[in-house]
């Protein structure tokens, strides 16, 4: 769109006020609109005192963009998942303003959008809708003698950031509260402000830490009239106000020599304190790519909101210009392809109460394992899908608004590729710390090369266990390169027979992987076993069984036409015991006899099992306890088996009292597994949970404690 046509643009729709569409945002942030036709004009006024930097908006699964305008100073980009992002080196302060033009494939396009500060954390949120101009503009007022409930065992609310500082500015978030009701906010016993829901129970309002407030964890409260209240318990940290003296050089880290499709990358560097950054890529043709703005903290240190590669990123050479307005620093990088199995998730960050989606490509017509595991390494989830010859993947895992916030893992294991992808529930992604063995046994006259991942450049530590549970040598220091990627070759000379752990940390993270050091194979007779003798698709299956001290074992699943389903190398411990947990039936499994089959030499056992179609069985659902998945709070796993559709979970009391309803849609393999948090009103006692589909209805009981 040129610049005349832009003006023309603009001209119509101020002489056609009569028909456009003005929607009011929240109080601090505004953001008004005016459209005409497929064409919308975004105007966004900052009316508080956190400065703007970033201004994201996305529409609804029906819509799309098909183009953008910016001022001047502003820069766009669409992202793989059709969000536009605007960001600039000079944020939008109190009382200033800006526009957005953008134009969609249809009419009456809803727009979502959000606005971000320098260090990408939420200001505010809303959504323009033109069709809704008459409900929003009603805004109801709680009325005297509203008797509806303020506030439920359904009730919740978020603090942004989630690590305050002491006199910072923060912004809290919550919904199913009373709607068009008054509450009041308090750190611990002092009251701070007051806020009042809208008509959906929902509320977002800004409040700001005294200076006088003592940095520890306290209870964050938000209390009715009545005296009835909800409370999140988080730390409060000490006020940072170190600033760096002297000129800081300008740095970038986290950028490989080689990068893949459908990577994670965390870019950062060093710079000026207080100055702005702005990197800006440009293609193998000469294009430019994306442009990515932030500002350097009062400790010299900058970094950019996580980027994945896009899967159609183009091969080729790729340049990086960071620049802080004074000087300028360039690198370099390619894009090249030696990945088989490349997925990526629609976006990297999900709120609690979305569904976490991933896609990307595989090997065609062979069996990938997809495991996810959450922000303590727990397995939540895996099965085993079947890919086409198209070599697509699609993977979908629902959340609630109490599942546990961090970064979630998805393991992604196809014959001898295995790859990692990281997403964040209610916050961005960070790389963890993880540990591979090149081998899984060694001899005791071989180096053992140990990979391990991380943050680039960051300092972790190795320490080896050996069989008596004892660290053998001292802890190793291990600084990763720019990558985020580091080895270590560990000379197993004088290692003594036996299995080992090597534990990688840094700071409370860390990662454990096993190796085995001088064991033998043949040693003795095998006898193997599972815990059940029937099974569902997508259940695991716990294997068991005894034969010689520290022996090497090779462990296979089949189908019933004799169809090798999955491999595994084990071995037996000090005492030959063998325990291995990693099979699962796969989700779309023929019905029959199945078979493991455990070697090791000309040594070998069977175990028989039989596997029945979760149709025949219908559906079960059942209650585990769970750790403690975000330090503070208990959980519950709820898991429902043989679902179909969208399955509708109540919690019930004893004395008939509806705690609390969920719903969740069914994964292909109908298994639903995810985390509850007890609310912390609530009694001990017995209390049922019911789980009905289309076609079947599930009940089970549980106890509070």
């Amino acid at each position: 769109m040129n610049k005349s046509s832009m003006r023309g643009m603009i001209l119509s729709i101020a002489l056609l006020l009569s028909v456009a569409v003005v929607i009011p945002a929240y109080a601090e942030i505004n953001v008004n609109s005016v459209a005409l036709e497929e064409t919308t004009i975004i105007e966004l006024t900052n009316e508080q005192n956190e400065n703007v930097n970033t201004f994201r908006i996305w529409l609804g699964s029906d819509f799309s963009f098909k183009s953008f305008k910016t001022e001047k100073g502003w820069v766009g980009e669409k992202t793989p998942q059709g969000v536009i992002v605007f960001t600039s080196s000079e944020p939008i302060k109190k009382g200033e303003s800006v526009k957005f033009g953008v134009k969609t494939d249809k009419v009456n396009a809803g727009i979502n959008w959000k606005a971000l500060d320098s260090e990408d954390k939420q200001i505010d949120t809303g959504k323009v809708l033109p069709k809704e101009l008459s409900l929003l503009s009603e805004n109801p007022k709680n009325q005297e003698g509203n008797t509806s409930i303020s506030i439920s065992a359904e009730s919740s609310f978020r603090i942004v950031p989630k690590e305050p500082n002491v006199g910072s500015s923060i912004r809290v978030t919550g919904d199913k509260f009373g709607a068009s009701q008054e509450f009041d906010f308090y750190i611990n016993s002092m009251k701070i402000g007051s806020f009042e829901t809208d008509k959906d129970g929902h509320f977002m309002t800004s409040m700001k830490i005294p200076k006088e407030q003592k940095a520890d964890r306290v209870d964050f409260i938000v209390k009715d009239k009545k005296g009835e209240e909800k409370k999140l318990s988080l730390r409060i940290n000490e006020i940072e106000n170190r600033i760096v003296e002297g000129n800081v050089k300008l740095t970038i880290q986290g950028v490989p020599n080689v990068v893949h499709r459908g990577e994670f990358l965390e870019i950062f560097g060093t710079g000026k304190p207080g100055n702005p950054i702005t990197l800006e890529i440009i293609g193998p043709n000469g294009e430019q790519i994306r442009t990515r703005a932030t500002e350097i903290d009062n400790k010299g240190n900058w970094e950019l909101e996580p980027l994945i590669v896009p899967v159609d990123r183009p091969f080729g050479k790729y340049t990086g210009i960071i620049s802080d307005g004074r000087e300028e620093e360039t690198i370099s990088w390619a894009v090249e392809s030696d990945k088989v199995v490349i997925i990526t998730p629609t976006s990297l960050k999900f709120d609690p109460g979305q569904t976490m989606a991933f896609n990307g490509t595989a090997l065609p017509n062979k069996p990938i394992e997809l495991t996810l595991e959450d922000p303590l390494g727990n397995e939540i989830f895996s099965d085993i899908f079947e890919i086409d010859e198209s070599g697509l993947v699609e993977f979908e895992f629902p959340t609630t608004q109490n599942t546990a916030e961090g970064t979630y893992t998805l393991i992604a294991t196809q014959e001898k590729s295995k790859e990692f992808i990281f997403v964040g529930l209610g916050q961005l992604p960070t790389i963890p710390v993880n540990i591979e063995f090149d081998k899984l046994s060694y001899k005791s006259t071989e180096t053992a090369t140990i990979s391990i991942t991380g943050k680039a450049s960051e300092v972790v530590s190795l320490l080896i266990i050996d069989p008596a549970d004892k660290p053998k040598g001292e802890t190793i220091s291990i600084k990763l390169q720019p990558d985020g990627r580091g080895s270590h070759s560990l000379n197993l000379k004088g290692f003594t027979s036996g299995v080992y752990s090597a534990v990688v940390s840094k700071g409370s993270t860390k990662s454990t992987e096993i190796f085995a050091v001088g064991l033998q194979v043949g040693s003795g007779e095998i006898d193997i076993n599972t815990t059940k003798t029937e099974y569902q698709p997508g259940d695991p299956i716990l294997i068991l069984g005894t034969t010689s001290p520290n022996v090497l074992l090779t462990i296979t699943m089949f189908d019933p036409d004799g169809k090798e389903i999955k491999v595994r190398e084990s071995f037996s411990d000090k005492e030959g015991r063998i325990s291995e947990e990693v099979f699962r039936i796969p989700s779309d499994a023929k019905t029959g006899t199945w078979k493991i089959h455990a070697k090791s030499g000309s040594n070998f056992d069977d175990v028989e099992m039989k596997v029945k179609n979760i149709e025949q069985e219908g559906m079960i659902i059942s209650v585990s306890n769970n750790p403690k998945l975000d330090g503070v709070n208990d959980f519950l796993t709820i898991q429902v088996i043989g679902a179909a559709q969208t399955v509708k979970i109540e919690m019930i009391s004893d004395d008939g009292k509806i705690i609390e309803k969920l719903e969740f849609p069914s994964t292909s393999s109908g298994e639903i597994k995810q985390p509850w948090k007890i609310p912390k009103d609530m009694e001990p006692g017995i209390y049922t949970i019911t789980a009905k589909d289309a076609f079947n209805t599930a009940q089970s009981t549980f106890e509070i404690k």
